[in-house]
């Protein structure tokens, strides 16, 4: 049996694992921080494809997520609209080009030794990354993104899916996106 691995020893795997998963494969022109960028605007709602909102999510500053964005829409693989809320936030879409572009995204190789594991530990890495993610924001004082299903916000009751943050009614594609108003169900036990 294989001695269980210290929490140092995890946390330096995971560290390691997800800087394997962002080295690029020689056959694409974007930065790592790009494709989190084209990734996280595929995967978010519309409220939170937004600069600020992709800052929050990549841990960076509202000015290099603009940078990584702006290098994103010269290429052709975002294109800028405005938010229909207020006319004056600026929101960003998947082109044809980037969604053509994400079918070949490097993150597969690392999607694809996820899908190689047994399904109860598919189901325990997807049950215990979202609780790390929550407790490592809460104990830095940033947000934490996750899907209504999981949020104190959402409420699937007969009337159909309803998101009581942004007081409104969610289609049932909107409830698997990312949301930079998620909240944990539950809050993350106390870190020491």
């Amino acid at each position: 049996m294989t001695p269980k691995a210290s929490t140092e020893e995890t946390a330096e795997l995971l560290v390691h694992l997800g800087r394997a998963a962002r080295m690029e494969d020689g056959t694409t022109t974007l930065t790592p921080a790009q494709w989190t960028a084209l990734r996280f605007l595929s995967r978010a709602n519309a409220s939170s494809r937004t600069p600020s909102a992709f800052a929050s999510f990549h841990a960076t500053t509202r000015g290099t997520a603009t940078q990584t964005l702006k290098g994103l829409e010269a290429k052709g693989l975002i294109a800028r609209g405005q938010s229909p809320a207020d006319g004056r936030s600026v929101r960003f879409e998947l082109t044809a080009e980037g969604r053509g572009l994400l079918a070949r995204d490097p993150l597969r190789d690392l999607a694809e030794a996820v899908a190689s594991l047994p399904p109860d530990l598919q189901s325990a890495l997807a049950s215990a990354l979202p609780q790390v993610v929550a407790h490592l924001a809460a104990r830095r004082q940033s947000p934490s993104f996750g899907t209504c299903r999981d949020c104190r916000h959402f409420d699937d009751g007969r009337d159909g899916a309803y998101c009581a943050c942004m007081a409104a009614g969610l289609a049932l594609d909107e409830t698997e996106l990312l949301c930079i108003n998620f909240a944990l169900e539950t809050a993350p036990p106390v870190l020491r």
